[in-house]
């Protein structure tokens, strides 16, 4: 039975290096070492307890910037001449991700065993896509895993980019919300009792609209507003679980194309993210139907997937990618004539790129339009709550007023 060793060698430029590999005994992984070309200084056998295995279940997700810049380091290096096993070593020696740290250990150690370096990263689908394993594969076999390296930091930093966008762009309205919603219940629920309980004591009549905010204050106050909010939350915990099902997925991403105005933005980005990925793989060297099967997987939304899967389908049989693309409602006439073009012309991934950066800016547009549009609506809606409740309440003081005047 295979154990897994620990062992520490130097190499012959006089490096220490540190790794692990599986082998019947110690005697052949110092063999193994020998033969490599290192100085064993020591091998030990690795044991694993049952702590360590659930902080590995447990461990956190590497980030996209991590795995880009790693992606950019292990370019250059490969590209410096470097073996691959001495690069591997090196990038996890300066990673600042100890997530990623121990990812790119572990690939060292299937390497270094006699595995490729994609068939090594496939092991960690949920670091390594498998999109970036499909590319480092049609690298490895072209004999130009640097430029692949390169072209895929390159697509993780536009994509990320993108959706840095998105997230600093929304972050404003989404904070305007969260306020509103918090000051409307700190005061139904604090503010209007303390009135309620000063318009008894000064024995006020109350008008309609005093009495309907009040109302509502006293059912979240309830036992019956609890019993609504605790409901609420549990149909939220089974429409999530639901999302989550093939059919619900289908749904919501039918729901998100239909939508008034996000509907384009989410449209946009499946468009976006469908020329960018295929563009990529084109240009890395990836048969085009493995190229389209793994697109239809990142696109982001079940509709689109399933369009893509029709194109590959129509591809299998003879046909052009622009041909059965012309014919799904989701794709633009304009997408599908740069595509007809860049097939005649044998310059589909160049085309593809041009679709991608064309609307990667059409995204940028749309979420600033959203934003300046969004922000007003939020402030006129805060006001419009906060000038109810605060009008509701001195309506009654108004009345008194009114009469103490008269009187």
């Amino acid at each position: 039975m295979a154990h897994t060793y620990s062992y520490r060698v130097r190499d012959r430029q006089g490096k220490i290096i540190s790794g692990k590999l599986e082998a019947d005994n110690e005697t052949s992984v110092s063999q193994r070492l020998r033969e490599m070309g290192y100085f064993v200084i020591g091998v030990e056998e690795e044991r694993v307890s049952l702590r360590k295995k659930e902080l590995h279940i447990f461990r956190p997700k590497v980030k996209t910037k991590d795995i880009t810049v790693f992606t950019r380091q292990f370019a250059t290096m490969i590209n410096a001449g470097l073996p691959l096993v001495k690069c591997l070593n090196i990038l996890a020696e300066q990673t600042e991700s100890p997530a990623l740290t121990e990812v790119i250990a572990d690939v060292q150690h299937e390497v270094e065993m006699g595995r490729s370096l994609s068939e090594a990263l496939a092991k960690h689908p949920d670091t390594f896509k498998e999109l970036y394993t499909s590319m480092v594969k049609a690298g490895e076999i072209g004999g130009v895993l640097d430029d692949v390296l390169l072209r895929i930091a390159t697509t993780l930093e536009s994509e990320d980019e993108i959706k840095r966008r998105i997230k600093s762009a929304m972050t404003y309205p989404i904070a305007m919300f969260a306020i509103s919603v918090l000051l409307l219940v700190v005061m139904l629920v604090f503010v209007v009792p303390a009135f309620e309980k000063m318009f008894k004591e000064m024995g006020a009549t109350l008008p309609f609209l005093t009495k309907t905010i009040m109302s509502v204050s006293h059912f979240l106050v309830s036992w019956k507003g609890a019993i609504v909010i605790v409901l609420l939350i549990i149909g939220m915990v089974y429409l999530l679980r639901w999302i989550k099902t093939p059919s619900g997925r289908r749904k919501l991403d039918a729901l998100k194309l239909k939508l008034p105005v996000f509907g384009s933005l989410f449209h946009k980005m499946s468009i976006s993210r469908f020329s960018r990925t295929l563009g990529t793989l084109v240009a890395s060297g990836v048969p085009i139907l493995q190229a389209l099967e793994i697109t239809s997987k990142t696109v982001g939304n079940v509709l689109v997937s399933e369009a893509v899967e029709n194109v590959r389908a129509g591809v299998k049989e003879g046909d052009s990618i622009a041909k059965p693309l012309g014919q799904s409602p989701l794709f633009p006439p304009m997408v599908t004539q740069m595509l007809a073009i860049g097939e005649e012309t044998g310059a589909l991934d160049t085309m593809l790129n041009k679709v991608s950066d064309f609307y990667d800016s059409e995204v940028s547009a749309t979420v600033e339009a959203l934003t300046s549009l969004l922000e007003p609506l939020l402030i006129v809606f805060l006001g419009l709550v906060v000038g109810t409740i605060v009008i509701a309440l001195y309506m009654p003081i108004f009345s008194l007023i009114t009469q103490f005047t008269k009187a």
